[in-house]
């Protein structure tokens, strides 16, 4: 495994494992939280609803589905494997293991880390590692904003506390790089081509 990406993993999962044990058991706010859902209670409802938009399920699974659609088309199975795999395992893990190990709650419903957060995350982080090289830059801060405005929604519409966004953010980041750097090694070698015969 590269060393960046081995680094990567270590910063996001600690991220997520301290930012959980901060948080476990937790029925109110810590850290951070009161002053983003201040900045967050600055924008009205409309806007946070739209900023809310892209974590609903028609959204991301729609664009998972037409990835998967055209690297199968493609016969790219490494990139149908991980526009399939990343956000299932992410969702997956956050849903039945991290939300039940955590214990953290919001009302009445338990809240870290979050599933919308993880679920956009995980498919904005798949569209940026499959596209190509030259967008990636570029689809990386889109990416970054999208994540940011769809938090800030979920915080000024009382769903999430900031620690929960983060910490989805955070899962959804390292589980879909795993799964990713899994596909793309079990990707078959190009067959390389035999030379033409001399004549």
């Amino acid at each position: 495994m590269p060393v960046a990406l081995a680094c990567t993993l270590v910063l996001l999962g600690t991220t997520f494992v301290v930012t959980g044990a901060v948080v476990a058991g937790g029925h109110g706010p810590v850290g951070p939280d009161p002053a983003v859902a201040a900045f967050a209670g600055r924008f009205d409802e409309d806007a946070l609803t739209v900023f809310v938009l892209p974590t609903e399920p028609p959204v991301w699974l729609t664009a998972l589905a037409l990835l998967t659609a055209a690297s199968l088309w493609r016969r790219r199975w490494d990139v149908a494997a991980t526009a399939v795999g990343a956000p299932t395992a992410a969702i997956a893990l956050a849903t039945w293991v991290a939300k039940p190990l955590f214990d953290r709650w919001y009302d009445d419903h338990l809240a870290y880390p979050s599933g919308h957060t993880t679920a956009l995350v995980s498919t904005l982080t798949v569209l940026v590692l499959t596209s190509p090289p030259a967008w990636r830059r570029g689809l990386t801060v889109a990416a970054a904003a999208v994540s940011v405005l769809a938090g800030l929604g979920l915080v000024g519409l009382d769903y999430h506390y900031a620690t929960d966004v983060v910490g989805g953010a955070a899962l959804a980041v390292a589980v879909t790089l795993v799964v990713a750097r899994l596909a793309s090694r079990a990707r078959p070698a190009p067959t390389p081509r035999r030379p033409a015969p001399e004549r």
